[in-house]
């Protein structure tokens, strides 16, 4: 059994991670885009081929399921890849935790990158399933682009600037970007404490595994993780070592 994950940069590390964990006999097909990262400011449509290219070459080294854990990629792409592979292939989403967080916190912070801050799409999110909670929005800048390159000190001056923008009284904060995971414990530091942080990694892991075996087909994977970068067979990143879920994956410095 082979899981793909396709994702621009570093955010699919979390969701993979979890899988390994969950599931360690799977294969993972992990397919970043060095060569397009980021895809949040890109036209939808140049997305949206890129996201669909990368899930018709998934399918042809064999995948058989599809896991898109990067916001962008889901808003703009998923019923596309879905076309693009048919109803055989299950293709898993991600969407922000807003619907818990707002379930059990009166004052819901979203942190996302600037882009998704400003998008319709975190609107409608927040207007479906914020409830009676108080929810804004945080633009995280610069946070992803620091997260990919590595750079820890530059993540945490972007979380820094993030924290000052919160509401001194938050009670919950989402992280409506699958790379900022990858920082928990950063995050963490710099809110005030008590405050509690969701975020959908183990959840996107448990139904892409849901998913997986209602097709009823044997795993006789030995947990090999395969990656391609822009297509081309490789490695992950070397920064990829600065996060324990990368190093889980056997990225190296």
């Amino acid at each position: 059994m082979i899981v793909a994950l396709i994702d621009s940069g570093l955010g699919l590390l979390t969701t993979a991670a979890w899988l390994r964990k969950l599931r360690p006999d799977v294969d993972l097909l992990l397919q970043l885009d060095p060569d397009g990262a980021p895809w949040g400011p890109k036209p939808e449509e140049w997305t949206i081929d890129r996201v669909v290219g990368a899930a018709r070459t998934s399918v042809e080294l064999g995948a058989e399921v599809i896991v898109l854990p990067c916001n962008t990629a889901s808003v703009t792409a998923l019923d596309h890849v879905r076309a693009e592979v048919g109803p055989e292939v299950p293709v898993i989403g991600t969407v922000p935790a807003i619907k818990p967080a707002a379930a059990v916190c009166s004052s819901v912070a979203v942190w996302a990158t600037a882009a998704t801050t400003a998008s319709r799409y975190q609107a409608d999110l927040i207007a479906r399933f914020g409830g009676a909670a108080d929810v804004v929005g945080v633009a995280c800048h610069g946070l992803a682009d620091a997260i990919d390159a590595g750079d820890l000190a530059g993540a945490k001056e972007s979380i820094a600037r993030a924290a000052e923008q919160t509401p001194a009284d938050v009670q919950g904060v989402v992280l409506g970007c699958t790379h900022y995971p990858l920082v928990i414990d950063a995050i963490l530091a710099a809110l005030p404490d008590g405050v509690r942080l969701f975020d959908s990694a183990q959840a996107v892991a448990t139904q892409t595994i849901r998913r997986m075996d209602a097709l009823g087909r044997p795993s006789t994977g030995n947990g090999a993780v395969r990656v391609l970068n822009s297509g081309r067979p490789g490695d992950l990143p070397a920064s990829a070592a600065a996060f324990e879920s990368g190093r889980i994956l056997g990225a190296q410095s």
